[in-house]
């Protein structure tokens, strides 16, 4: 009797730890960058009304990644050492812009002003070197992120910086958190991409905010045309067929580790590589360069596919 007990206890052992067991072998789990996950769930959504018996969730991340994941989503370029053990598609790209708690009085004189690259560097970073305009009031509140991110890193690479540069109060959390900071701050500015700044449906400036116009051909003045700002669609075309300054820019990295064996997730990711740019405007990114989506969905296919 004791030797069937034993058998019986050791084959549950078995079976719990058998791969797969308890949950569906195709489960795909993505993490990352917590601004895409709208476009990441849309993406989700349309992939599974054509393949319904995939499983695929989005993990949080927190102040860390999750222990285990596939899919790793990504807001800055990553270092040699990632590329190296990582499979990476360029989805699209997002755009920074100044926003400021439209009560402010900040958010009155700037929204007409707008602001110069000299401004604009007083403004959000420490620099005792930098050239200062002394006509930049003192009444506004900076806030950024506390921890590394891609929206810091970015904003900071673009003007010649480092995320611990950036000045003012550093939020805990995700970028949406600075967006409710700001909201409740009568003297709030911050940075955002141009998805958290509009409102997804509508299109128009998110309720509460003034999106605060940049000096975007760098002649030291902010134009008519350049403070523009209404629209969501104009903006993006705009910064997708001019050369620009004074907007941070980078791409959505998806990924893949090259010994993950998870053939839902490689299958799900070549999806992406192939149907991501029709919903990138929707959800307020921008595309790639000409051919680049479409030269990584290649390199994707000869190398998850072997």
């Amino acid at each position: 009797m004791k030797i069937a007990k034993s058998i019986v206890a050791a084959f549950g052992l078995f079976v719990l730890n058998t791969p797969g067991f308890g949950q569906t072998s195709n489960e795909v789990v993505i993490t990352g960058v917590r601004f895409a996950y709208p476009l990441v769930e849309k993406w989700i959504g349309d992939y599974k009304a054509v393949n319904p018996q995939a499983n695929i969730r989005i993990e949080t991340r927190t102040i860390t990644d999750p222990q285990k994941y596939d899919l790793l989503i990504e807001a800055y370029e990553q270092d040699k050492e990632s590329k190296e053990k990582r499979e990476y598609v360029s989805v699209g790209r997002y755009a920074l812009l100044p926003v400021a708690n439209a009560k402010s009085a900040f958010a009155k004189e700037y929204g007409e002003k707008g602001l110069t690259e000299k401004t604009y560097k007083q403004l959000f970073f420490h620099d005792i070197y930098a050239e200062k305009d002394k006509t930049l009031p003192e009444n506004y509140t900076v806030y950024t992120r506390l921890q590394k991110a891609g929206a810091p890193v970015t904003f900071a690479k673009y003007f010649g910086y480092q995320q611990q540069n950036i000045k003012g109060k550093s939020i805990a959390g995700a970028d949406e958190h600075l967006i409710k900071a700001l909201l409740k701050d009568e003297t709030g500015v911050t940075y955002t991409t141009i998805g958290l700044a509009y409102d997804p449906a509508s299109g128009k400036p998110a309720e509460g905010l003034t999106i605060i116009p940049v000096d975007l051909d760098g002649n030291g003045k902010v134009s008519k045309e350049e403070k523009a700002l209404d629209s969501r669609d104009a903006l993006i075309a705009s910064l997708e067929t001019q050369k620009v300054k004074n907007v941070p820019i980078e791409y959505i990295h998806f990924s893949i580790d090259k010994q993950n064996t998870n053939a839902e997730a490689k299958k799900f990711l070549l999806w992406v590589a192939e149907n991501a740019e029709k919903d990138l405007h929707a959800f307020g990114y921008l595309k790639g360069e000409t051919g680049r989506l479409v030269g990584d969905k290649e390199k994707l296919e000869s190398v998850l596919r072997k």
